[in-house]
């Protein structure tokens, strides 16, 4: 398909996939003459994915560029493709180590771990941004006198792990490696929200059949 085809596809304009293209977010097309290139469903399918980074996300285009550069690697395990993308991605803020809470926070989180036998998330440690995220979460929990321990932990990490386990359930419906490792991305931006909804229309579901209206 040509530009305008593409353009129309997507909803994106001419203008913007050039600049897309410029900045290296999207692959160029297949050159068939001096001014024009020919775009395929690997494009509009990219497309999605930016548009769902830059703009549900709020990924700066620096950070967007890291995060497809790791989803292009076909040098990098599917585990490690995966994560290293999910990584680029904004995390939360940074535990701070000269505060007591995070001590506290980061021994609690150490135990959950070990109870759950996590062994790939206890050997990354704080080498994983999201292990810090989540150290630095119970933190500041912790400062505002709710010391969220392991074991209150433990049954919360279960329910996420069905949710991951349904998340790669549904990352191996797609054929292609770079297919998969885009589609973990996009469910990440796309899917947390729908998550934490969800959460809310249970807490308030539950809530009403406690305790009535």
């Amino acid at each position: 398909m040509r530009l305008a085809e593409l353009s129309e596809r997507s909803g994106v304009s001419t203008a913007t996939i050039k600049y897309y293209l410029r900045e290296g977010l999207l692959p160029p097309g297949r050159r068939v003459s001096a001014t024009t290139a020919d775009y395929d469903e690997i494009h509009l399918r990219r497309l999605r994915l930016v548009r769902a980074l830059i703009q549900v996300g709020n990924v700066p285009v620096a950070t967007a560029r890291k995060v497809l550069g790791h989803v292009d690697d076909d040098s990098l395990g599917r585990t490690i493709r995966l994560g290293a993308a999910l990584w680029a991605l904004p995390q939360g803020p940074e535990p701070d180590d000269e505060d007591e809470a995070v001590a506290v926070a980061s021994r609690e989180v150490d135990r959950l771990l070990e109870m759950l036998g996590w062994s790939t998330a206890r050997e990354l440690g704080a080498l994983s941004p999201v292990h810090r995220s989540l150290v630095a979460a119970v933190a500041a929990l912790v400062r505002l006198g709710y010391l969220w321990d392991a074991a209150l932990m433990a049954p919360y990490a279960q329910l996420m792990h069905q949710a991951a386990m349904r998340d790669l359930d549904f990352v191996e419906t797609h054929p292609t490696e770079a297919e998969k490792a885009e589609i973990a991305v996009a469910a990440t931006i796309l899917f947390q929200p729908v998550m934490k909804a969800l959460h809310r229309l249970a807490q308030e579901e539950e809530s009403a059949r406690r305790y009535g209206l």
